[in-house]
This record gives structure tokens, sequence and C-alpha cells, in this order.
């Protein structure tokens, strides 16, 4: 599900549930609503407030924290790109092939990166181009001892940048566990019941609830997008593998 239809739905969930205490309100007996019923449920409010907050500032610490580190994993992919790119170059003209394969290959990966028409996270575990390059530079015959240095360093990299795709592979998951979700929402609701429990039925508290709804809505979306950052509104930027693509084989 997107994290605009995510953040539909707890729009819906909590004005509901503001909208519900509003209705109540109107058929509960007034000894229900006296003040010492107020103060008893604006205790537990608070609780709860305060347990919402707590989850909520955790996820949102969550979900940046997967979008920075993703971030910086592609940078340091675009900076690996182009190191090995200089290598091969300092290699010699017989790694033209190589360095041929390796402009391939980031175009296959940008590619991937690219926001797929379904909405799903376009990374996936399949063979990637930079097993040809490994392979290919595996197969370079160095003459003299430059050119083994070369090879062996080409090879580090290559490796470093294997390792660095497979790990946003691992990463390309949903790191918001779900139950969090839930329970954060179902909090919310509830305490939004209460408002309108205890609240006066007019344009300016209906107003004030509808907007403080979508507020936390556009929350959870954020989260949400911040949580997938390949897909959606907000997104990783590729700007630097464009750029190293656009150096290779100068």
């Amino acid at each position: 599900m997107s994290a605009l239809a995510t953040g539909g739905i707890v729009f819906v969930c909590v004005f509901g549930g503001a909208m519900l205490g509003l209705a109540l309100r109107s058929v509960l007996p007034d000894h229900h609503r006296s003040s010492d019923s107020k103060d008893v449920v604006k205790l537990g409010m608070g609780l709860l407030a305060t347990m919402a907050a707590l989850v909520l500032s955790l996820l949102i610490s969550s979900a940046k924290s997967s979008y920075d580190s993703q971030s910086n994993e592609v940078t340091q992919m675009a900076a690996n790109v182009v190191l090995l790119d200089r290598v091969l170059a300092h290699y010699g003209p017989e790694s033209k092939d190589v360095r041929d394969l390796l402009r391939q290959a980031v175009a296959g990966l940008l590619a991937q990166m690219g926001p797929a028409a379904s909405g799903a996270p376009q990374l996936k575990p399949s063979p990637s181009g930079l097993e040809s390059v490994f392979e290919a530079i595996q197969a370079l015959s160095p003459q003299n001892d430059a050119q083994r240095a070369l090879r062996a360093e080409a090879r580090q990299v290559t490796i470093d940048l294997g390792h660095t795709r497979s790990l946003l592979n691992a990463q390309s998951g949903r790191s918001i566990p779900v139950p969090f979700l839930v329970i954060l929402v179902f909090w919310v609701t509830v305490i939004f019941a209460s408002f309108g429990l205890f609240g006066t039925p007019n344009a300016t508290v209906i107003t004030a609830l509808f907007v403080c709804a979508l507020s936390v809505s556009g929350a959870i979306f954020l989260i949400l997008e911040l949580d997938q950052p390949f897909q959606g509104l907000i997104t990783v930027s590729t700007a630097p593998l464009r750029g190293a693509l656009a150096t290779l084989g100068q």
C-alpha cells in the first residue's frame, strides 16, 4: 500500500474518532460529562499522548536514519564508480572494454533506481552488471607491477561496489514495524475521540479537529515516504550517480 493511501486511512480513522466523540457527547448522560469525569479522562489521555509522542518520535528517527543511510550509500557508490573508472584508465587501453561494461552497469543501476509504474521499489536482488565488470577485470593480463597493482585496486573497488549494492538491496524493504504504526493510530484515534467527547460541536471545533487530524496523517505520510526512499514523492537523489555516469570513459 502506498504512503498516500496509508495516510488517507489514518486521516479517516483519526477524524472519524473525533466525529464519533462528538456524536457520543449528545447521548451521554450529564454525569458522564461532569468535571470529575473530565479530569479522569484528561489524565488517561495525557498518558496516551505521551506514549504516542514517544512512538511517533521513534518512527521518525527510524525512517530518517534509513533514508540518510541509503542516501549516503548512493553517494559512496558514485564515488567508487568514478574511482574505479580512473584506476582502469591508468591501467591502459586494454581496459577499454571493462570501462564500457562499467558504464553499462551504472546505467542499468540508475534505471533500477527509477520509480516503478506499479509503485513497488525497483531495487531488487537480481544479477548485477557489476559481476560482469569484476569478471572482466579478472580476465585482464597485467604486463608489469604497476598494472598488477592497478588490477588489484580495481578488484577491491568493484567488491566494495558490490557490497554497497547488496546493502541497498537488503534495505529496500520497509523498516517501520506495522504493529508500531497500528498501535500509534489507535492511540491517536482514542485521543481525538476524547477531544470530541468533551468539545462543543460547532464549526470552529470541527475545523480545528479536521486540521489536526490532517496534520497527524501528514506526519504518518512523511514517515512512510522517508521509509521508502526510492519511490514516492521524497526520494533519494541519484544525482551523484548520474554525475558519475557522465564522467565515465573520459
